[in-house]
């Protein structure tokens, strides 16, 4: 199986260099105001240069608008839009069609019930990111350094196409991909050195882990 690798909330180019050289198959460039990741779409559109040809750029917006995606678009020219807020099935397919980019529609989980509501989405979100619940207080949706419980995930119908977020780090990729089989996994403050702050060294160190762990996983028993 190939496992696409994304590294989440790059804001130089000393760490997308890192990413890329690494092996990621997706750069993702979070517009949200209250995030430590936050860049302005004209730093992103300058960093994702290096991406071309190389691997995919992601927007991450939280609940944005049509002229905050309108600005990010036209100045990035991103390959996928992911969708981190509330936003409903009727928007992720208003989305789709104003842009003509795939969307990934991310998903906060803590219990199974919280798997329900892909249903909805289903057929209209191109890819599914799961990612744990935020600690209470916190006014990120994502980028929290928390996981959630792997195991809610065995259960769903292989025909679902998502990446594992939420928590992951070197030290515990391998456990999280015994655990279940993503097509995907998206890593942001697991390779920073502070909130916001992406150390290369934490992301080569997360690619060599993730290169361990798909060998084993692909040794003879």
């Amino acid at each position: 199986m190939t496992l696409d690798v994304k590294i989440c909330g790059l804001k130089t180019d000393e760490t997308v260099a890192a990413a890329l050289n690494g092996g990621a198959s997706h750069i993702g460039f979070i517009f949200f105001d209250k995030s430590p990741r936050h860049v302005e779409p004209e730093t992103a559109a300058n960093l994702r240069k290096a991406a071309l040809g190389r691997a995919q750029a992601v927007a991450v917006t939280v609940n944005a608008d049509d002229a905050e995606l309108d600005a990010i678009v036209s100045a990035v020219q991103p390959d996928i839009l992911q969708l981190h807020g509330g936003e409903s099935p009727e928007r992720v397919a208003e989305v789709k069609a104003r842009y003509g980019l795939p969307v990934m529609k991310a998903f906060a989980i803590r219990e199974a019930t919280d798997l329900e509501r892909i249903v909805a989405y289903r057929g209209i979100a191109d890819r599914f990111l799961f990612d744990a619940k935020p600690p209470k207080g916190s006014e990120l949706p994502g980028g929290n350094g928390v996981s959630f419980d792997w195991q809610l995930l065995t259960d769903l119908d292989d025909k679902v196409d998502y990446m594992l977020s939420g928590g992951l780090n070197a030290a515990n990729i391998g456990t999280a991909l015994k655990a279940v089989s993503p097509r995907g996994i998206d890593i942001s403050s697991g390779v920073e050195s502070a909130p916001g702050e992406k150390d290369p060294e934490l992301i080569r160190a997360f690619f060599a882990a993730v290169r361990r762990a798909l060998e084993t996983d692909a040794a003879p028993a």
